[in-house]
């Protein structure tokens, strides 16, 4: 069985079922997606059908994601965020208005039960974002932190290459998990890359939501499949370029 973790879709569909080929998935592969789901392209219901559909046949496990926490606030109270509207919101808005409201409560539930992070057996920790707390996720004060801190991934950057965890200056932060892998940050959002390791902490953002591909890593080799450039599966849309 592989543990595979798979980035920021954004809405991308189309590139999420050729990733799901490339990597040929089968329901004994632990898949753990780390959240965004929708906003930018156009088929945000459809995506989060698909992911629905795909968790009655495989083992999933689906993180929450800053942009899913914005979709399902409006889902809920109907208030429009003008940030997130500007930020692939209002093609989400669209999407599921076309749906139709009847066909929002499993998504609602979908939404709902997403996990903060997930934390396995080997001590690695899956989370869209990040954690502040220097003694972990436990310790976080606020919950929004899991999909909104890009201070974790900044700091893995800084230490990266400089320190050791021997060092006595090694952040407490980053030593109280054998690994981290986040999204959230997209690694580049103009051109193609992939995944990237600094420190502990492995981004897997490779920038689906703008001109870069959907990713997905298998957590004990560190090999990696990726889509053509997302934004090819949408010739029409800017998506949040």
């Amino acid at each position: 069985m592989r543990t595979l973790v798979i980035g920021d879709i954004h809405s991308g569909l189309q590139a999420l079922k050729q990733l799901l080929k490339k990597t040929k998935v089968t329901p004994k592969d632990h898949l753990i997606f780390l959240g965004d789901y929708v906003d930018s392209w156009s088929e945000a219901f459809e995506t989060v059908t698909f992911l629905m559909q795909l968790d009655e046949t495989h083992n999933c496990t689906f993180i929450r994601g800053n942009h899913d926490d914005l979709c399902w606030e409006w889902m809920k109270t109907g208030i429009e965020n003008k940030t997130w509207l500007m930020h692939g919101g209002a093609a989400t808005k669209k999407s599921y208005e076309a749906a139709g409201k009847k066909k929002w409560d499993t998504h609602l539930a979908f939404y709902a039960r997403l996990k903060s992070y997930y934390l396995d057996k080997d001590n690695r920790l899956f989370l869209h974002a990040g954690f502040t707390n220097l003694k972990g996720i436990e310790h976080e004060y606020f919950e929004k932190m899991f999909y909104w801190d890009r201070t974790l991934w900044e700091l893995a950057q800084t230490v990266n290459g400089r320190l050791t965890r021997e060092d006595k200056h090694y952040p407490k932060r980053l030593t109280n998990y054998k690994e981290i892998f986040i999204g959230h940050t997209p690694i580049s959002k103009t051109s193609f890359c992939q995944p990237f390791n600094a420190a502990n902490v492995w981004n897997v953002d490779t920038g689906a939501a703008f001109k870069g591909p959907l990713t997905a890593l298998d957590v004990n080799s560190k090999e990696f499949w990726q889509t053509d450039a997302v934004q090819s599966f949408y010739p029409l849309e800017k998506g949040r370029n």
